[in-house]
């Protein structure tokens, strides 16, 4: 379906010039690339001297081939940063239409494809947060990302995984997370020491990890 001549051969073919920032880490879709030619570069952006280079390389394009397809499947913003390493003739598929084509799929084929995104997003960001983020910064997006809102609205996180695992999850040793843990009880961000970690501060853990960093409490 996504491959389809017939999908794309009425949209207009852009020549993109080497060193062109294609896509933004945390960037809203409004479109869909489909890279045609040429190779793109996927990973974090260099905040220093480098500015608009790919610090930590995760991957590349070659065209022909989609541009981060995941997030536009479930409808979020992109993971990664995108730069073209070469002249690169792409095309754009409006946000809508891609989605648009996305509904015409049998429901099965619909669930199997959102089920495929997700897990591609799951390991992005899982690496991206390891490239981009000391040990401390991973553990706070996590708390929020896993964060759930009780019976009195307080936001919490049920530890249902072992340490060890989400240590391993995160890319730190579980020393480390019980130590960046302890820290964050003495800021007054997180308390609790059991299975059960309360997000005291959920502003001042969004601040620490990053502001695009989301609360699935709502809270932030």
């Amino acid at each position: 379906m996504l491959s389809a001549q017939s999908f794309l051969s009425a949209l207009p073919v852009e020549t993109i010039p080497t060193g062109t920032t294609l896509l933004q880490r945390s960037g809203t879709l409004d479109s869909v690339i489909f890279v045609e030619r040429g190779r793109v570069v996927l990973g974090v952006l260099g905040s220093g001297v480098d500015v608009g280079a790919v610090e930590h390389q995760l991957g590349v394009v070659d065209g022909p081939g989609w541009l981060e397809a995941s997030a536009a499947v479930l409808n979020i913003p992109s993971a990664v940063d995108a730069v073209a390493q070469t002249d690169v003739q792409l095309r754009r598929v409006p946000l809508n239409q891609f989605r648009a084509c996305l509904d015409t799929c049998a429901p099965g084929v619909q669930s199997m494809m959102i089920d495929i995104a997700k897990a591609h997003r799951q390991q992005t960001e899982i690496t991206v947060s390891r490239l981009a983020k000391d040990a401390e910064a991973r553990c706070a997006e996590w708390l929020l990302t896993h964060a759930e809102t009780g019976e009195k609205g307080a936001c919490s996180v049920h530890l249902q995984q072992r340490k060890r695992t989400i240590a391993a999850q995160l890319g730190i040793a579980p020393e480390t997370l019980s130590r960046v843990f302890r820290h964050l009880r003495e800021l007054r961000l997180i308390s609790g020491s059991g299975r059960i970690v309360d997000l005291v501060d959920p502003v001042g853990l969004r601040n620490l990890a990053g502001a695009s960093a989301p609360c699935q409490c709502g809270i932030v």
